[in-house]
């Protein structure tokens, strides 16, 4: 396998001098499908490092941060799409950091994450992102979010159905039954099933990539 590359860095930031549980920073890994078993993760009051490996490649991030963290406030959640923190900020200030890094020059590895980042004067009016629970990086994503490219969380339809429909559920009502009363292939005016769930599953990488190529890269 070739040598170690930089996975992608997404971040977006909150800060408030009155309530220090909104000086953080949002910070997402880009690197898909790595077990639990290769990852390694370390962070303090200044850097993070990671490293990991999948099936194709292999990442490694070192990265010093503009100012400290409290390490022991922040969150740290492994996905099957990568590894997601919220740092807290040490210091209390109302002021963004300017950047994430500690260098000054532009990395091109870290990008904005428009999905979570406001401007530092419309903050107070925005909706807080929602952030997965737990901090021991327990997985409980994995096969999740990455399932069916983040639709319905990766819900195993067919296991949902199962448990609705088998053993009396739904009044002992047989899908299978309940399809081709509904004119089978034809239903539905003629929907596809399997296409009606990958249109739920979504495309991953798609306008929210293309946003992104098409904006600045660091805020």
């Amino acid at each position: 396998m070739s040598a170690p590359v930089t996975p992608e860095v997404l971040w977006a930031q909150r800060s408030s001098i009155d309530d220090d549980e909104k000086n953080v920073v949002y910070l997402t890994i880009t690197a898909a499908d790595i077990p639990k078993d290769s990852l390694k993760v370390e962070l303090t009051a200044t850097k993070l490092s990671f490293s990991g490996e999948n099936k194709w490649r292999k990442y490694a991030l070192d990265l010093e941060f503009y100012a400290e963290i409290d390490e022991k406030l922040s969150k740290t959640h492994h996905s099957g799409r990568g590894v997601e923190f919220v740092l807290r900020k040490k210091e209390i200030k109302a002021e963004f950091w300017p950047r994430l890094a500690k260098e000054p020059k532009k990395l091109q590895f870290i990008k904005t994450d428009f999905n979570k980042w406001v401007d530092e004067d419309e903050q107070d009016e925005a909706e807080e992102p929602a952030i997965p629970a737990g901090n021991d990086m327990d997985g409980d994503m994995d096969g999740g979010m990455g399932g069916m490219g983040g639709g319905m969380g990766g819900l195993d339809f067919a296991k949902m159905m199962g448990g609705q429909g088998g053993a009396g559920g739904m009044g002992g009502m047989d899908m299978a039954s309940m399809m081709q009363g509904m004119g089978g292939a034809g239903g539905m005016g003629g929907m596809d099933m399997a296409s009606m769930m990958q249109g739920m599953g979504g495309v991953p990488g798609g306008d929210d990539d293309d946003v992104r190529n098409s904006l600045p890269n660091e805020s």
